[in-house]
Formats: structure tokens, C-alpha cells, sequence
């Protein structure tokens, strides 16, 4: 229950929680002096704190949270005097301030949420041993749900930081790549089209005066165009070639960041540069997915090759996947289906996404190097079953 109450849980599930409402029955049902007033004073206490609740789920800022949390523990106060079963608005209000912060701060309100319950067993008109039955459990649990309400707070918002981090580290890397590419092709290019600028201007003065002259170098003008084009070539083909490989050093990274523990196995040929970066894309694509929805605690990545496919798998043992595809999946799918190839999404125990691509008829299966990575990190390399 602390982590729905304290507003991290997503959806209707979070007002599921309304049930523990169901403790301002027992005086009415446990009472043999109870009677139609006790029932209509339990339904107007619940009435009234349930408008409270949902707004604590809504409110943002510590002010807005304080002065709910205040209205519950007012209200659970006044209410212990007829029905003891109030008691449960301070467990749900301790929940609500594990969302302060600092963390000084929730601690110090559920300090002071513990001394409301005090407060209530003093004043509660119920008998003395029905009295420490009823509120002996309210203050163990407004500890205890407090206390994993902090817990889990802390715990949303590291997690919330490290994609904030991860989403910077992202934009840098590529912000860097650029910079990179844009280096690389200035000093591929730069020279030589400066000499094809010279030649095309010479060429176009020979025609006129000498056009035999020209014609060299009209020669040379072709000649150095088509090698600054294999240049390029060669220079594009380099930043493919390492994608994969790249995109699975990156992924380990990323998961083990997100205290996800991953085991990655490779056994693959070289591959042309638009498989590997087909396959590197919806890579980053799934990783990306378990470590933003997936809440998992293992993932597992296997590149390899069956008959004349290759196929890679990415699966972890998360949440599965119930909400609609987003455009990072579709986008994947589409690149994919471009390639003759196929992508399918099993969300049923956890996630696994299954890329298949067909291998080119030049790409020779048995020169695969497999390589396969434990949870712990060591790299183990050897010949593998095909995947």
C-alpha cells in the first residue's frame, strides 16, 4: 500500500487503496450498542475524506501536500470520537508525506502523525482494552507505511534522476558524434573539393581557349570526385561497422545503471552495414523500453544466427507490455519490415522482443564469433549454438 498512496502508482490502481475504508465498519458491526447513527457517521467521515485523498494524489507542491495531510489528521481526530475507525486516515496521511521533501521533512510530519494517533487513543470515548486493540495497530502501521513510503519516494526519484541523467548523457553522446562526423568529413572533404573548385574553374577557362588542355582536366575533376566518394563511402561504412557492438557495450551500461542485471550473448558473422545497423537501432529501441517501463530486475540480449536468419532477442522479466506501442516500436518495425524482416512483441511474462532479418546470400554463417556475457560481466568467448 505505501507506494500507491504515496502517488507512484499509475492509473486507477492508485484509488484501489480506498478499500482500507472498509475499518470504519468494525465499530458499527463489533458494537452491540451500535446503531443506525453509527453507520451514518461512519458513511459521512468516509465521504468526507475521500474528496481529500484524491486531491493529496493531484497536489504537487509541500504546501498543497501539508495542508491535506493536516485536513486528514483534523478530520481523523474529530472522527475518533465516534467511530475509532478513523485512525486509518493517519496511515493513509503517512503515506501521503513520504512525498516530502527533504526526506528531514517527511520523517518530522510522520513524527508528529505518530503523536496524532497518541492523541486519539487518549480522547477515544472506547472502552480501555477495545481502545489499545484498535489503536496499538494504527501506530505501528503509521510507522511502518510511513517509513516504506520514504523508501519508495526516494526510490521514484533516483530512478526518475538516472533517466533525467541518461536522457542528458544521450543528447551529449550525439551532440559529440556530430561534432565527430562533421570533423571527419571536413578533413576528408574539405581539401579535395577545394581542388575539384580549382580544376572546374581552370576547366571552364581551357574550353574556350584550349579545349584540349580541358579535357585532363575534366579527367581529373571525375577521377577525384569518385575517390573522395569511396572515401566517404569507406568513412560511413567505418561508423556502421561498429553498431552493434557499440549500441551492446552501451546497452550493459544502461541496464547496470538502472539495476537491472543483464546477460548478453553474441554469435554472429559480420554483417552488412545496414543489418548491423538495423539491429543496433532496435537494440537501443528495447533497451531503452525496459529501462524507462519495464521495472525489471533481470534483462537478456541474444544476437545469433538460425539457418539462414539472424535473430535478436531482448527480453527482461519486468511488467510486460500493456500499454500501446509507442513510436519508438513502430519506427523499429518499420526499419525492419524495410529489410524483408520481422519484429514481434511477446508481453506476456515480462517483455521479449524478437527481430529476425534475413542473412544475405554472400554472409557465411559459420564464421560467427560468439561471445557471451553473464550477469557478473566476465566475457566468455567460443563457439555457441545457433540462436
Amino acid at each position: 500500500m505505501s507506494d500507491k498512496l504515496a502517488g507512484q502508482s499509475p492509473g486507477p490502481l492508485r484509488y484501489v487503496w480506498l478499500i482500507y475504508l472498509l475499518a470504519l465498519a468494525f465499530q458499527p458491526i463489533f458494537d452491540p450498542d451500535s446503531g443506525a447513527g453509527d453507520w451514518l457517521a461512519a458513511a459521512v467521515l468516509a465521504a468526507a475524506f475521500v474528496p481529500i485523498y484524491v486531491a493529496s494524489l493531484r497536489v504537487r507542491s509541500d504546501r498543497q501536500v501539508l495542508t491535506l495531510i493536516a485536513a486528514m489528521v483534523a478530520l481523523a481526530v474529530a472522527g475518533s470520537l465516534v467511530n475509532s475507525g478513523t485512525a486509518v486516515f493517519v496511515i493513509y496521511a503517512s503515506a501521503v508525506a513520504a512525498r516530502l521533501q527533504p526526506v528531514r521533512r517527511a520523517v518530522l510530519v510522520i513524527a508528529g502523525l505518530v503523536g496524532a494517533v497518541v492523541l486519539m487513543f487518549v480522547i477515544s470515548p472506547v472502552p480501555f482494552p477495545y481502545r489499545l486493540a484498535t489503536f496499538a495497530p494504527a501506530l505501528i502501521f503509521t510507522i511502518v507505511i510511513g517509513a516504506a513510503s520514504i523508501v519508495d519516494a526516494e526510490g521514484g526519484r533516483a530512478r526518475r534522476r538516472l533517466l533525467l541523467a541518461d536522457e542528458e548523457i544521450e543528447r551529449l553522446a550525439a551532440l559529440a558524434e556530430r561534432a565527430r562526423i562533421a570533423r571527419d568529413l571536413h578533413d576528408l572533404l574539405g581539401h579535395t573539393l577545394s581542388v575539384i573548385v580549382l580544376k572546374a574553374e581552370l576547366a571552364g577557362k581551357l574550353i574556350a581557349l584550349d579545349p584540349g588542355r580541358a579535357a585532363p582536366e575534366v579527367a581529373d575533376i571525375e577521377r577525384i570526385g569518385r575517390e573522395a566518394l569511396s572515401e566517404v563511402r569507406t568513412a560511413v561504412t567505418g561508423y556502421r561497422a561498429s553498431g552493434l557492438e557499440a549500441e551492446l557495450t552501451g546497452a550493459r551500461r544502461a541496464l547496470r545503471a538502472a539495476q537491472v542485471d543483464v546477460e548478453i550473448e553474441t554469435d554472429v558473422p559480420a554483417l552488412p552495414a545496414v543489418l548491423e545497423s538495423a539491429l543496433a537501432l532496435a537494440v537501443r529501441e528495447s533497451v531503452t523500453n525496459i529501462v524507462r517501463h519495464a521495472h525489471a530486475e533481470h534483462a537478456r540480449i541474444n544476437v545469433g544466427v538460425a539457418g539462414d536468419e539472424v535473430v535478436l532477442v531482448v527480453g527482461d522479466d519486468g511488467s510486460g507490455a500493456r500499454a500501446p506501442e509507442g513510436s519508438g516500436l513502430t519506427g523499429m518495425r518499420e526499419r525492419i519490415s524495410a529489410l524483408a524482416g520481422s519484429v514481434v512483441v511477446d508481453g506476456g511474462a515480462g517483455t521479449q522482443v524478437r527481430v529476425v532479418l534475413p542473412l544475405p546470400p554472400h554472409v557465411d554463417p559459420e564464421s560467427a564469433t560468439s561471445t557471451r556475457e553473464p550477469a557478473d560481466g566476465t566475457p566468455v568467448e567460443g563457439r555457441a549454438s545457433a540462436t
